[in-house]
Order: C-alpha cells, then structure tokens, then sequence
C-alpha cells in the first residue's frame, strides 16, 4: 500500500515508520493519541506552490486554521511564507513564532474593534472586508488611531465549489464576504474613505476542491471585476484566489498545481498585480497523522467495534462532516485474521468514531494511525467529556520534536472557580 505522505512507509518488519522513526517508537515516548507531522512533507507541500507559481509574482499565505501550532508557523516562515488568520490569537500565534506581519491577511467575518487596533498596530499587510458595516468599523478605529488601513474586500463570486456545504463559502447563501452585485460599489466608496487604503481583491470559495474548473470561473469573475475598477480609478496591488486545494484522502484525483498555475498566469499575463494563495490544507493535511491506540475489541451481532483512545474531541472531521481517513495497523500481524470494524472512540457520543467498515488485521492494544490528519485535527480538537487534548510531534529524521505536551487533566480546570 502506497499512502499519500511519502515519508511514511512500512518496513519488512511490517511496521510503519515517518521519516526515520517508527511509529511504536513515537507512542513509546509519548503516549497515545498524538499528533504526529513530518517535517519534511510540510517543506515539500510549501516548496510545490512556489515551485508551480515561480512564473507570476506571488505570495503564499498559510491558512492558519488547518493547523496554528508554534513550530508549524515558525517552520513556514523560515521558508518565506506569508500568513492567512483570522482572529487576533491567530495573529499573535504568528509574532509568537517569529512570523512577520507584514506578510499577514486578516480573514474572518467577525472582527472587533480591539481585534482591528491590534492587527493595525502590528503593521499587518491587510485586512480581509466581509461585509459593509466592517468596512465603517475599520474606517473609524483606523482614524481614531490616526492609521490608515489596507484592505481588500472578499468578494462572493456565487461559484459552486463542487464540496461538503459545511465547507462551501463562494455561494449567495453563505455567510462569507460581499455580494458581486454590490462589490463594484463598496470598493469605489472605500477609496474615498480618508482611513482606507484599498489595496487588492479576494475570494475563498471553499476548500477540499478536487476540480479546476470552479478556480477558473472565479477568477474571471474577479478579473473582470479589476477592470471595472480600473475604470473608475481604483487600482488594485493584489489579487487574492484564495485557498482549498483539496488533498489526498482516498484515493482523491487532486488539482495538479502546475496546471492550477498555468490556468492562472493564461488569465493573468500582462496584468501588474501580485497573485496572493491562501493554502491551508494542502501544506499540512498529508504531513500529519494521528496514532491512536486499540484498548478493546468488542464483537457484536451485527458490527465489530475497535474501541480506540482517541475520540471525536481528538479528530472532529468524521463526526462533523462523515469525512474519510484511512485507517491503518501501526504493525502488520501475519496471523491475525482481518475483520470489518467501525474505530470508535471513548467520548460519550453515539456518533464518536474516527472511521466505519474499516478492514483491519488487529487485536487489543495494538497502535492504528489515522492518515492525512495534520489538517483540521488538532486545531478543532476539544477538552468535551474532560479529555485532555493530544500532545503534537515533528518528526525530522531520526529526531523527534515534542512541540506541544499532552494536555495535564489539572489544566482542564485551572481557569474554574468554585462559589465560595
């Protein structure tokens, strides 16, 4: 079996093993669940963008919300990127690890005041506008704090993005940036707003797209748009695609990025903007998995249960969205027959499972991995049912990086006050 990171291998021992370290090694020292990322993968996936994209002048913003841990940000920024948050922790998780504002978008439908006086403050390179009322909140906070914001506005082109409708985010009926129709306005009145700096345009349009088409039609939604704008004296710096290139969960067909780019530089040859990408994703999905540990076998009448020690408080994307992870045997057993199970986890949940009518040769304690994790995992993780959340590691080689502890089950509580 070949598996979508290709740090992650299987020995003639049977035993799998990211970079140069075995996964039994790893629980070993550890514990389970944990995180577990290769360093090298995220270098790799952050190398083929700029790779693909060196032709146009770009700049690549990682999506903090796949995965914001310490390391993964200050890895990244070590290899030039830029980032895309959206809430003032994001950002400060950024100047934390060493990451330059400058080369920072702030994303998010909800900012507050406090939020846009930080993020002014830090010098970031602009503001993401959602909707027109932010647009005035910004305007006022930049003029009391005698700045001048640069923003862009998200855009909704109404493109169907073809994925899950919880992670749809181009169409009319979601909550995310301005209507097309009322775009062309709001930039012309934004430019003549003493506080604003309007310096480009963005859109998002949702995220695990497998297909080009949907980029394309966006694209020149925006494109057309730009000139329009031109037309009335608003110039442009930048133009912003946003994310969502989908990856490799099962067997997925995803988006060649050196198509992706040679779609975009044809729509874009001549033009003076900067492209801007908002991967998330891609960078870190198949960099990561989450090693888990078998605690009972449970066999029934009509399903068999691989009762496992990770939850859905550790991995949120199956219970949320019924999305697939492949699950696999940390060991190989040459004499363990395989079985259907469902791998469900420990919270107190009918719908606490990480994966169901999985094939697998296992028996009581023996370690599973849940593949293409390091997106959308620990990030959403949760303390439901006073779970302590997963420690995280890097792999680098043969090292292995510790770079968030396990959660102590007294930091579930530290915050709690009894009435007294």
């Amino acid at each position: 079996m070949s598996f979508p990171n290709p740090y992650l291998t299987r020995g003639s021992d049977g035993i799998l093993r990211l970079e140069g370290v075995t996964l039994p090694e790893i629980a070993a020292r550890v514990g389970t669940p944990t995180y577990v990322y290769s360093r090298q993968a995220i270098i790799d996936a952050y190398s083929a963008y700029s790779t693909a994209f060196s032709g146009l002048k770009h700049r690549i913003c990682y999506a903090l919300k796949a995965n914001s841990n310490l390391a993964v940000i200050d890895l990244l920024a070590k290899q030039g990127a830029g980032f895309d948050i959206v809430s003032m922790g994001e950002l400060m998780r950024v100047i934390a690890a060493g990451g330059d504002p400058s080369k920072v978008i702030y994303s998010g439908v909800a900012k507050t005041e406090r939020e846009m006086e930080f993020a002014l403050k830090q010098g970031i390179d602009c503001f993401n506008i959602e909707s027109e009322s932010e647009l005035y909140r910004l305007q006022r906070v930049a003029k009391r704090t005698g700045m001048k914001a640069p923003i862009t506005f998200r855009v909704n082109p109404d493109v169907d993005p073809k994925t899950h409708p919880y992670i749809s985010t181009g169409l009319k009926e979601n909550k995310f940036g301005v209507a097309f129709t009322e775009a062309e306005r709001l930039f012309v009145d934004a430019a003549a707003l003493s506080n604003i700096d309007v310096v480009g345009i963005e859109c998002h349009i949702g995220s695990q797209l497998l297909e080009l088409a949907p980029y394309e039609e966006a694209l020149q939604k925006l494109l057309s748009l730009t000139d329009r704008l031109s037309a009335k004296g608003v110039q442009l710096d930048h133009i912003d695609l946003g994310g969502g290139i989908g990856i490799n969960y099962q067997s997925d067909q995803t988006i060649d990025l050196t198509a992706f780019a040679g779609m975009i530089a044809k729509h874009m040859a001549g033009r003076p903007q900067t492209l801007y990408l908002e991967p998330g994703r891609s960078i870190v999905g198949n960099a990561g998995l989450l090693l888990t540990k078998t605690e009972f076998i449970k066999r029934g009448e009509v399903k068999n249960f691989a009762i496992v020690d990770a939850g859905m408080n550790d991995l949120l994307r199956p219970s949320l969205y019924q999305a697939h992870h492949e699950i696999v045997e940390v060991q190989q057993h040459a004499k363990v027959p395989s079985a259907q199970f469902n791998v469900v986890g420990p919270v107190c949940e009918s719908g606490c499972f990480l994966g169901k009518d999985r094939a697998l040769a296992i028996e009581e304690g023996d370690l599973l991995a849940v593949l293409s994790a390091g997106a959308y995992g620990f990030a959403m993780a949760s303390n439901y049912n006073s779970r302590a959340r997963p420690c995280e590691v890097i792999v680098e080689n043969d090292r292995v990086h510790v770079v968030r502890e396990r959660d102590s089950l007294e930091s579930l509580f530290e915050n709690e006050h009894l009435l007294r």
